[in-house]
């Protein structure tokens, strides 16, 4: 299930929560009551139940090797 990072444009506070790809966005801020909860773009962030990959080889979260979790030194 992917986990999504929202914003609140009235009073700032940050949140994350796991949703199904096909639930409303949320809306309303749990700190302040506003609706002015935004759903923010980042990096896909997904829970993986059996541990997900082997220990000593990560694969890249995009595949293609060019943001920023691909780049390795």
């Amino acid at each position: 299930m992917p986990i999504y990072e929202y914003a609140c444009a009235a009073c700032g506070h940050t949140l994350e929560t796991m949703q199904k790809m096909s639930d409303a966005p949320l809306s309303e801020c749990p700190a302040c009551k506003s609706p002015a909860l935004r759903k923010l773009m980042s990096a896909v962030g997904v829970r993986v139940k059996d541990g997900g990959s082997k220990a000593g080889h990560a694969e890249p979260m995009c595949g293609t090797g060019a943001c920023p979790a691909c780049i390795t030194d």
